[in-house]
């Protein structure tokens, strides 16, 4: 059989597109080994690669000219998972084994031995060629647990090219991977901060609490030392569990930017990314010449921490705009758009000023006026719009700190959240939105403006004149107090929930 042809997967962004790899053993000659179809670096190499494996298989490569075309041809093959249906193909036109993989898929990176090796995004890869009609996956068998997230199609578990190999021959078959009810998966504990062992910022838990139940943007500021990252870190344990969309589409992201923790095939505890203020405009956003997740999309469907905001750099900051509005970042390149998802819970924490004393009655600000107003610039007035939780997080007095009675523990606050985001769930039930925070600006005029009472509406005209509300804001806030109001059980919303919404927005006017 002089050609051969198997199927595989690659990765676009985020999603799996089927891939050809067709082999072709010329006749005696000059010995080459060519791969064409746009292949990356990665793949180039893998010709070095497979030669080796193969050698040390016991199925050598014979001395003739070999091409293998990935097609389609217009679209870029990157990453090292091309090894194994390669490997195969050249099986297949060199032993002329009559398999049956019509139906099949192989995925893989080979080791010089010949053993298999983990591959990053078999997750989509598989679900793509489930959707293509595939029946059978080949998958290193430490991905194995992974691939089997995927529903409806068999997980043949691959250890070595030479095991391959005697299945294919019908020699030594390979059972497909089951998964059991003990298949591992990250627990859904948060170990993080835990509010009962944070003193005093009653406050401030509120305001977490609120961020929480809604998926609110939320602003910290206060001087060091005051807590502000140790609350930060403490909103994963009272956010909700994730369904098992959401654990799916988090474990997709981490699948595909080779950060699944081994051993752990499905992620259920909500990410906490906290990037240092040094970071990148890709490293953030995500980029690069063949676009990586960033950090925004690594934040899906948990939070992304930024400590000390303004000394980020401003081009960086600024990116933040449309992923905040539009829960999705989209990069284009030369050879096309790729859209992340980044459905994030953004808590920002910083210091008043410069040295982070304005305001302390214990210690005095050595900043100028000049200096504050250059330092509190660096946010710009459209970002803080975006953030619906304004706090100060004050220094905590001595006889709070030196206080045994604990406070309310996190698992205490994640119940009633959980209740929040039933009902939100409840309501939402026949849309897209899956929380408050989400709702466009025609569910804010059916669940928020149609539910004010007469108090609430006068409070709220109040705000916006007052305090110069912007549209946006005036939206953000109706949000968050329909957020208040479920975290009260109530349908209606009043002014004590529109009250205290105001209150969450900053105190100067903008």
């Amino acid at each position: 059989m002089p050609l051969a042809k198997v199927l595989t997967c690659t990765l676009v962004g985020l999603e799996g597109r089927l891939v050809e790899v067709e082999v072709d053993l010329g006749g005696p000659g000059i010995p080459s080994f060519n791969i064409v179809g746009l292949p990356d670096a990665a793949v180039r190499e893998a010709s070095e690669r497979v030669r080796a494996a193969l050698k040390n298989s016991g199925a050598a490569l014979p001395a003739r000219r070999i091409v293998v075309n990935l097609a389609p041809a217009d679209l870029r093959k990157e990453g090292p998972a091309f090894d194994l249906p390669i490997a195969v193909g050249l099986l297949l036109v060199m032993h002329g084994i009559a398999a049956e993989i019509e139906h099949s898929a192989f995925i893989g990176e080979l080791s010089l031995d010949g053993s298999v090796r983990h591959t990053r995004g078999v997750l989509p890869m598989v679900g793509a060629a489930r959707n293509q009609g595939i029946r059978t996956v080949y998958v290193p068998a430490e991905d194995a647990a992974e691939a089997a997230l995927v529903e409806g199609i068999a997980v043949m578990p691959v250890r070595s090219l030479a095991q391959l190999a005697e299945h294919l021959a019908r020699i030594a078959p390979i059972a497909p991977y089951v998964a059991g009810p003990e298949a591992s998966c990250a627990p859904e504990i948060w170990e993080g901060s835990d509010l009962a062992d944070i003193r005093g910022q009653e406050h401030v838990k509120r305001g977490l609490e609120v961020a929480a139940a809604g998926s609110h943007n939320l602003l910290m500021s206060g001087p060091p030392g005051a807590g502000k990252t140790l609350l930060a870190r403490a909103l994963p344990g009272i956010m909700p569990r994730m369904s098992g969309d959401e654990a799916l589409e988090v474990t997709t992201i981490y699948s595909v930017a080779g950060l699944l923790p081994a051993g752990t095939p499905l992620l259920r505890r909500r990410p906490f990314r906290a990037p240092h203020h040094t970071i990148s405009h890709a490293g953030l956003v995500g980029g690069g010449s063949r676009p990586r997740p960033g950090e925004i999309s690594l934040s899906h469907r948990g939070v992304l921490f930024l400590d000390e905001l303004p000394e980020f750099p401003q081009t960086v900051l600024e990116v933040l705009r449309q992923p905040l509005e539009d829960r999705i970042v989209t990069i284009s390149r030369a050879q096309g758009t790729v859209a992340f998802p980044a459905n994030f819970v953004l808590v920002a924490a910083m210091n008043p000023c410069p040295c982070g004393f304005l305001g302390e009655s214990t210690r005095a600000c050595t900043c100028s006026p000049s200096a504050v107003a250059r330092y509190q610039r660096r946010i710009s007035g459209p970002l803080l719009d975006r953030i619906d939780i304004h706090l100060a997080v004050p220094r905590v007095d001595y006889d709070k700190l030196a206080g045994m009675a604990a406070g309310e523990p996190s698992a205490a606050v994640r119940e009633r959240v959980e209740r929040a985001r039933a009902v939100q769930r409840q309501r939402f039930a026949a849309t897209r939105t899956t929380c408050n925070g989400e709702m466009t600006p025609v569910e804010v005029r059916r669940y928020c403006q149609a539910c004010l009472d007469e108090g609430a509406r006068s409070l709220l005209r109040l705000a916006v004149e007052r305090l110069n509300l912007s549209a946006r804001a005036y939206h953000r806030t109706l949000k968050l107090a329909r957020t208040i109001a479920d975290l009260a059980g109530s349908e209606g919303i009043t002014a004590a929930h529109v009250g205290e919404a105001v209150q969450y927005r900053p105190r100067q006017a903008t």
